[in-house]
């Protein structure tokens, strides 16, 4: 970088120009390896219910109840990521949990390891 050493680093410029420096590798992983993204857009977007969400957490009446709005949220995003309708994938999980009696039972019921046929009415 040649125009690092011309610049104030207490400056603006100066700033930018060192957090360029220092995160390089960082910056231009993109380039390196075509599956990654420019930008972050998608997880900004994928985080943005959980940031209102947030918000309206301040005003649950109990802890236990932000908690659980929380965890409901995580579900639902969880689900949308992984290409599920969220009512039918909690329908799913909330109706087969309570009989899951092993690990491999909960863990088939992971959105990543379920389709959208799986979350069919009458399913078993």
């Amino acid at each position: 970088m040649k125009t690092k050493p011309t610049v104030n680093d207490k400056s603006k410029l100066g700033r930018g120009l060192a957090y360029l420096h220092n995160h390089k590798h960082g910056l231009t992983r993109f380039l390196e390896d075509g599956r990654l993204e420019i930008d972050n857009n998608r997880a900004k977007n994928a985080i943005r219910p959980f940031t209102v969400g947030r918000k309206n957490f301040l005003f649950a009446d109990t802890v236990a109840g932000a908690n659980a709005s929380a965890n409901l949220y995580s579900r639902i995003e969880t689900a949308k990521a992984n290409a599920l309708e969220p009512y039918a994938y909690l329908r799913r999980v909330m109706t087969d949990l309570p009989s899951a009696t092993t690990v491999e039972h909960i863990e088939a019921l992971l959105p990543w390891n379920l389709n959208a046929a799986d979350l069919l009415v009458g399913h078993q």
